[in-house]
């Protein structure tokens, strides 16, 4: 049985509301080009649904950069620390 993690050791998550026809590989191309492999692996990027992606919160600037400078259309409609948060303004 795995020991859970104590709360002030996990990682703490934001979550991205995306407006874009882009696929999960554009997505992640779009991050990597900007940040580099180090980079993508310290956002700890997690498809959580089709439009919704989860990372860290010390690189939500970064990554929102990174699609801000991709050459497909990938805009952040809102950021948020809970998915039931991304919802509320659907």
């Amino acid at each position: 049985m795995e020991k859970k993690l104590k709360p002030s050791l996990r990682e703490n998550k934001r979550y991205l509301l995306l407006e874009t026809k882009a696929s999960k590989e554009e997505i992640e191309q779009a991050i990597l080009d900007y940040v580099g492999a180090l980079g993508l692996a310290k956002a700890g990027l997690v498809f959580v649904r089709e439009n919704v992606i989860a990372v860290n919160r010390e690189k939500v600037n970064e990554v929102r950069a990174a699609l801000c400078i991709f050459h497909k259309l990938i805009k952040v409609v809102r950021v948020s620390g809970t998915i039931k948060g991304l919802e509320r303004l659907k």
